[in-house]
């Protein structure tokens, strides 16, 4: 997926990364062979302007290879030695100095476990596993884009799995284990998809699932604005004035995984009436956690937030058949426009009007767990 710009702002999926990035040290695992296949030397070239963007952004980067020159390609100067007795003194030395630095680890079967032992020992904030084809499958076979740990055991459960990799999965378990916030998992080619973009191009693995649903914070405001552009230009959602949009901002939460990673947005807009309602609007699942439940999620603080208003009603509009669908297996029924507040038609576009459907549900429903 290209990297878009939101033409109001200029904020773009990478701004968002970095900003996430920004005063923390991030490891680039790269095993032995990387980049000697078809392509390779491209993609290497590739994979140092990821380095180079990085280390510009305030990011620390470490390279851990087996690889002496491979990462001498990268670095300009000798990797430390995980021989050398003082190797994490020397590591942060290079990594004040240069902003990067790289660690020679051991290869072959020894090369997880090793990864595994310089994220405990240094706390990376994340580590990207350079892994060629095959890619992290689900049950289902296609690629996973995200899993948690409980994802991870049911991967660990399969009975086809090979031992090598059995073995780096467990790896990765371990390293989740001992508190590392993230491993991410893609090829060589994909690395900056896999940082920069929403829709990732590997696998993303964290310890939890949707541990929280909250109010954005200020640095978040790009972000949500940046997804709710995608979701206009995707058909959507609806086009709004530059005043209209700051009013949905001002009441927009988001789905956060690990409270760290932006899985979806959406806001509640109260509207006066009798009885007064509450409109879900700009609801919009980031890329790759797509079929993960970010929806219901969203519905459901909603629909919380409403009755603890004292709102009896939530409602959305839609002119997306699917999206009408989503709504309806979550509980919503169909109702006519006239059963809606007379706010929510002030100024709406007449061509959209005739378009749309609505669809309302009764907040009572969802206490106690509901949707």
């Amino acid at each position: 997926m290209a990297i878009q710009e939101s033409g109001e702002s200029g904020f773009t999926e990478r701004d968002f990364y970095l900003s996430e990035f920004r005063g923390r040290t991030v490891a680039i695992a790269l095993r032995s062979g990387c980049g000697q296949g078809p392509g390779g030397e491209a993609a290497l070239e590739g994979l140092g302007g990821v380095l180079d963007e990085l280390v510009a952004n305030a990011t620390r980067v470490v390279l851990l290879s087996p690889e002496r020159e491979l990462l001498a390609k990268f670095l300009g100067c000798a990797a430390i030695e995980l021989a050398s007795a003082d190797w994490a003194a020397e590591l942060w030395k290079a990594v004040r100095e240069d902003g990067k630095s790289g660690l020679v680890l051991p290869g072959g079967a020894a090369f997880a476990a090793a990864c595994h032992d310089a994220s405990q020992r240094l706390g990376f904030a994340k580590l990207v596993w350079v892994d060629d084809p095959p890619l992290i499958r689900g049950p289902d076979a296609k690629a996973a884009s995200y899993v948690d740990l409980e994802g991870l055991n049911r991967l660990l459960g399969a009975d086809d799995l090979s031992p090598e990799r059995r073995a780096f999965l467990k790896e990765i378990r371990a390293m989740i284990d001992a508190g590392l916030p993230a491993v991410n998992v893609c090829s060589l080619g994909a690395v900056r998809e896999e940082l920069f973009t929403y829709a990732g191009a590997g696998t993303l693995f964290t310890r939890e699932g949707y541990t929280v649903v909250r109010d954005l914070a200020l640095h978040e405001f790009d972000a949500a604005v940046h997804l709710m552009g995608r979701g206009v230009a995707e058909g959507f959602l609806l086009e709004r004035s530059a005043e209209q949009k700051d009013h949905v901002l001002a009441h927009t939460f988001g789905v956060f995984v690990e409270d760290r990673y932006l899985a979806g947005i959406g806001a509640l807009l109260p509207h006066s009436g009798s009885p007064p309602m509450a409109e879900i609007v700009s609801l919009y699942t980031v890329t790759r956690f797509v079929g993960e439940g970010v929806g219901g999620h969203l519905l459901r603080f909603a629909a919380d937030r409403a009755r603890g208003a004292g709102l009896e009603t939530v409602f959305a509009c839609t002119t997306s058949t699917t999206v009408e669908k989503f709504f309806l297996r979550h509980g919503f029924s169909v109702v006519e426009a006239g059963a809606l507040p007379a706010s929510k038609w002030r100024d709406y576009p007449d061509a959209r009007r005739s378009q749309v459907r609505c669809l309302a549900l009764e907040t009572a429903g969802v206490a106690g767990g509901g949707l």
